[in-house]
Order: C-alpha cells, then structure tokens, then sequence
C-alpha cells in the first residue's frame, strides 16, 4: 500500500508546470491565427477602401454644387464645364470650377485623397476629378478608383 501512494505523489509532483514542446506548440497555434486574422483583415486594402469611399463622398459634393449653381443660375448649366462625347479620367482641374463653387455652394474643393492639396482660392491645383457634360446637358463628375478588384472611374451623372 505505501508503494502505491509514493507513486502517485511522484506522478503528481512530475506533472507539474509546462514542457519546452508544450509550450511551443501554443505559440506556433497563437502565430498562426494571428497570420489568419492579418489576412483577413488586410488593412491595405481597408485604406484604399476608405479613399474610394471619400472619392464617392467627394464626387457627390461637387455634383450637387454645380446643381445648386444651376439652379441659382435658372437652370443654366456653367459654361465652365467642358462638353464632351466620352469622358475620360484625365485628372485635370476645371479652371472655373473652383472660382464658381467656393465658398457659395461648396465650402471648400474636395480632392482626391492620395493627391497634394494646395487651396483653390490662392493657387489652382489638381483636383484628379474630372468633370464633363453630355450632348444632353447631363454634368458627369468622375474620380479614377483605386482597387484592383474594381478598376473602372468612380462616376455620378445628373
């Protein structure tokens, strides 16, 4: 009987604490669901999904700005907007644009997020959208989007 007890207390006493491989099997486990959840949440591509998302914001702004100019101007589209049969994303600023719209209907030009501001009031800068009417008086403002997964220009048309 007294041989039975001694191996149980030196089996307890034994058991005691982590091994080496136990210890590394957990931080391999630990290393691999980190490197899961960095992939799954890819924070490069949420970047450039909130840039996009500020470009739509932005195209918008300067739509609805040109239509409260048309709509002060009694429906008369600005002459400073070029006509054109396709548009195209030339990221060239509209020279009247800026002088038309701030601070009366847009408090200030929005940009493009990944482009250099500078204030249209002192300086003309660019803004990379693009801004053009069809042959049937639609105003298209466009910005170039940025993930690869949808490459095609970020348009609204009114």
């Amino acid at each position: 009987m007294k041989n039975i007890k001694k191996n149980e207390g030196l089996a307890l006493s034994l058991s005691k604490g982590f091994t080496l491989i136990e210890i590394l099997v957990v931080i391999g486990i630990i290393a691999i669901l980190a490197t899961i959840v960095l992939i799954a949440i890819n924070p490069a591509r949420q970047f450039k999904q909130a840039r996009d998302t500020q470009r739509v914001s932005n195209v918008n702004a300067i739509l609805n700005g040109i239509g409260q100019y048309i709509a002060d101007n009694k429906g008369a589209i600005p002459s400073f907007i070029p006509t054109a049969p396709a548009i195209e994303i030339a990221g060239v600023a509209n020279s009247g644009l800026c002088g038309n719209l701030v601070p009366k209907y847009i408090p200030a030009m929005p940009f493009d997020p990944g482009a250099i501001v500078v204030d249209c009031v002192t300086a003309p800068y660019e803004t990379d959208y693009t801004v053009v009417k069809d042959a049937n008086d639609r105003v298209t403002v466009c910005a170039a989007g940025e993930l690869p997964t949808n490459p095609t220009p970020i348009c609204v048309t009114r």
